[in-house]
């Protein structure tokens, strides 16, 4: 069967859901109706973002779907979008996990103000998109820029009971990085010609033989990496993501974990390593050092919480930090492991927040203590969320093993100075097994021993948390089963990163 190929498909999935804004505006005080145009938007944009995965041509390492018109002629700054075997699956993960947000708390989970909220939901969903399209710098920058807002208002007026103070280290932390990326980014666009020659393109940047001086090297991505670095969020950096995820509405955690986070590490791939090839180099240890910190760190600190949510959220502190440890071994065993990890750690992380909201709108405890014996009153419920703890854990045959392997297999490789890439490795596998640890815990703790008889009637699984759970289990287990067809789309993309990276770095020897 031929499906429609739809011209300039970038740009209308940024558009979807602008478009989508404009009944929903008119009808903002009706929350059925705007439930319902909430629904109809990101379904429409999850099926447009699978036509496009559907044009995308497997094997070719370059850009596809490639849209360019100057935007700011005066400026050199374009609108300029593609995608590449790196960005098109985070792109797919984007419009899904947007619908499952919508689906989910279409439901009655949101009780007030609820036009209000699907609007954020649409306008940070352009945001997530747009950065996993955006080709020239500025553009990347705006929506970069564009996810703060609605994710400061999804958490400011419906998260608990310390939202503002969550809120407000969200957005400072946040905010910070982005204007050091700012300043780098004029820096680069300063540097990157003479006066009407200047470009912030990726792409002429990297094939033009525009050539950065070491020293700007080092300083250009030290702006860019703390910038991702605070958005993944790495170790020394991690701090205001418990809070916010703790705080945020179900759907909010989420997208947090699924999609926000991915920036970070999509942004060091994209951008950071390829521009600066110099400046990597130059910072490299201080970031395998940080990564390894942060997968041993996240997984200890997740041992002892007492809060079932914060412990969800220190897990992708560990697991984001294998992200950047396979991106830094500068291998594509390594890179394309980071990506996969990237991918399944937003299926997984996501569904975790999906069902620790869920039992929470039924028990209204998130305390581990407070909890047990659900298993004999949810079998559903505890049947998929035992598959998804298991995936987490990086249980072979689910998908959280196969990124987890590929990046302990591209460290083992690496030849990292002064010390080996082995030792490194081994030290990050120990973040396996106290995975499993804090993981399994929690599980038997929440789910078995005595049942309390507040929890005796409290029903299983709805039909529309079916619904929204389904297609992650699905993809939990394919990933897992099947990751080649995943891993062949990004390889010949990863290998060209890396090799625009050494391209760079010839220009000096």
């Amino acid at each position: 069967m031929n499906l429609p190929v739809i011209d300039n498909v970038l740009t209308v999935l940024v558009v979807i859901p602008l478009v989508g804004l404009i009944p929903l505006l008119v009808v903002i005080r009706d929350a059925r109706a705007a439930k319902q145009v909430a629904l109809v938007t990101t379904f429409v944009e999850l099926v447009v973002s699978l036509l496009m995965l559907a044009q995308f041509r497997v094997g070719e390492a370059g850009f596809q779907m490639v849209e360019s018109v100057m935007w700011l002629p005066s400026l050199g700054i374009r609108y300029e979008v593609g995608i590449d075997g790196i960005s098109v699956f985070l792109v797919v993960l984007t419009t899904l996990l947007t619908f499952i947000s919508v689906l989910y708390s279409s439901a009655g989970v949101i009780k007030h103000r609820v036009g209000e909220f699907m609007a954020a939901f649409l306008l940070l969903e352009v945001g997530m998109v747009g950065v996993f399209l955006a080709l020239d710098l500025f553009l990347f920058y705006v929506f970069f820029e564009l996810m703060l807002v609605p994710m400061y208002l999804i958490i400011g007026i419906w998260g608990g009971t310390r939202r503002i103070y969550a809120t407000m280290k969200f957005v400072l932390f946040t905010l910070a990085g982005s204007l050091l990326m700012l300043v780098a980014i004029v820096a680069v666009y300063l540097a990157s010609g003479e006066p009407g020659q200047r470009t912030l393109s990726f792409q002429e940047l990297v094939s033009g033989g525009v050539r950065f001086d070491p020293t700007f090297q080092v300083l250009a991505f030290l702006g860019f990496a703390l910038a991702f670095a605070i958005k993944l969020p790495m170790v020394p950096f991690h701090t205001w993501l418990p809070d916010a995820h703790v705080e945020a509405p179900t759907a909010g955690s989420i997208v947090l974990a699924g999609i926000l986070l991915k920036a970070g590490g999509y942004g060091l791939i994209r951008f950071a390593l390829p521009l600066f090839p110099l400046g990597a180099q130059a910072w490299l240890p201080i970031i395998v050092v940080l990564s390894v910190i942060a997968i041993i760190y996240g997984a200890a600190v997740s041992t002892v919480q007492k809060d079932l949510k914060k412990l969800v959220a220190y897990s992708s502190v560990a697991h984001m930090g294998f992200v950047t440890l396979g991106i830094f071994v500068l291998n594509v065993q390594g890179g394309v492991g980071a990506v996969l990890q990237m991918i399944n750690h937003g299926v997984v992380t996501g569904a975790l927040f999906l069902f620790v909201g869920i039992q929470y709108e039924k028990t209204h405890r998130r305390l581990i203590a407070d909890l047990g014996g659900l298993a004999n009153r949810w079998p559903l419920y505890t049947t998929f969320f035992g598959v998804f703890v298991l995936a987490s854990l990086g249980l072979p045959g689910l998908n959280g093993f196969v990124g987890e392997f590929l990046v302990l297999l591209g460290t083992f490789a690496s030849d990292m100075r002064p010390i080996g890439g082995p030792v490194w490795g081994a030290i990050a596998a120990v973040g396996v097994i106290l995975a499993a640890v804090y993981l399994l815990w929690m599980f038997q703790r929440v789910m078995y021993g005595t049942a309390r008889e507040a929890y005796r009637d409290l029903p299983d699984l709805s039909p529309v948390e079916v619904a929204a759970a389904l297609p992650l289990l699905v993809l939990t287990v394919v990933l897992g089963v099947f990751p080649q067809p995943f891993i062949d789309v990004i390889e010949p993309s990863l290998a060209r990163m890396l090799d625009l990276a050494d391209a760079a770095l010839a220009l000096y020897r």
